[in-house]
């Protein structure tokens, strides 16, 4: 934010300009000179600042989403958040990383090309500590994982990835699907060395354990989705094509949830002695007369009252009234 001049200032600025002790010729060379700024060819800035906004909101979505995941599977203190959003040179980005490391490499239908999330290996560990029981202590043996401990982080990756695609969905509607798991990111032959990518570095805390995961997405994969990524589209009325397609959906799946109904006949009061001789072809007395209409029950709620009979074959009731709700605010 620019400096604001007081009264005072200005004042002493306009006296020293009218007493020629200052040139405004000269402070608009100084001025000119200011705007001069240093640009990087070889760290090209492609992202603009509402596409890394964007970028942020939808990655701090993924952060909650991984966060209750994590919780869920690994049932202990899960903390992630969102600490920085970058764009740098891929060959800058494979040089921050740890020369081991966990590497995860999707695909990500319908985009053509694949985004790669690194897991440091403290963390990675952690998980694999916590799922065979342990208390989710750290250890850097990624180098040497077992089999076994290769398929459970997997496995975890996996819900990684649901939440990836669920964080997506306000833009696109992605099919992320696994296809490698490395521990040298000098193998990994994702993109050309110069090529920019948008780098998301989430912190991570797993019960004692801190480190970081960094979301890897190739600017050359995310271009067509650009213009989704500007502040216009964030601010139009969203996807309400898709909200009537879920709300049709949720309808559909609630029409078709079962119900328990129950009408009740009547009731009685037993002893316990009278209840252990009970036998076939005693007869209870109910507490309901044959003249009063039944209640059926929906869901254990009274609501409606019926009169019992037959239809082919079948004992039945015939609703004849719905029982109002008594709506009670206190």
């Amino acid at each position: 934010m620019a400096d604001v001049l007081s009264q005072g200032e200005i004042d002493a600025l306009l006296s020293a300009l009218s007493t020629g002790e200052m040139d405004a010729e000269e402070l608009l060379r100084e001025d000119a000179a200011k705007r001069i700024y240093t640009y990087d060819f070889k760290r090209a800035v492609r992202f603009s600042k509402d596409q890394v906004r964007s970028l942020t909101r939808i990655h701090e979505n993924f952060a909650r989403l991984l966060t209750t995941a994590f919780s869920a599977q690994l049932r202990t203190y899960v903390q992630i958040n969102v600490t920085s959003v970058d764009q740098l040179p891929y060959e800058e980005f494979i040089r921050s990383i740890p020369s081991v490391t966990l590497l995860n490499i999707f695909d990500v239908s319908p985009l053509d090309g694949r985004f790669l999330i690194e897991v440091n290996p403290n963390i990675a560990y952690a998980m694999v500590d916590r799922i065979l029981g342990g208390s989710g202590a750290g250890m850097n043996k990624i180098e040497n994982l077992t089999e076994i401990e290769k398929r459970l982080l997997s496995q975890t990756f996996h819900y990684m990835l649901d939440s990836f695609q669920q964080a997506w969905q306000s833009v696109i509607d992605l099919d992320p699907v696994m296809d490698d798991l490395e521990v040298n990111p000098q193998f990994v032959q994702l993109l050309s060395p110069n090529e920019t990518v948008a780098v998301i570095s989430l912190s991570t805390t797993i019960n004692e354990t801190s480190g970081m995961i960094n979301v890897c997405l190739p600017y050359v994969v995310l271009e067509e989705l650009l213009p989704k990524l500007s502040a216009h589209y964030w601010m139009q009325s969203p996807n309400k094509e898709r909200n009537e397609q879920e709300e049709g959906n949720l309808k559909r799946s609630v029409h078709k949830a079962d119900l328990l109904i129950q009408t009740i006949l009547g009731t009685s009061t037993l002893t316990v002695e009278e209840l252990m001789y009970l036998k076939a072809g005693d007869v209870l007395e109910l507490g309901q007369s044959v003249h009063d209409p039944l209640v059926t029950n929906v869901g254990e709620k009274p609501k409606y009252y019926v009169q019992p009979g037959r239809k082919k074959q079948r004992i039945a009731v015939q609703v004849r009234e719905e029982i109002k709700e008594d709506v009670d605010d206190e």
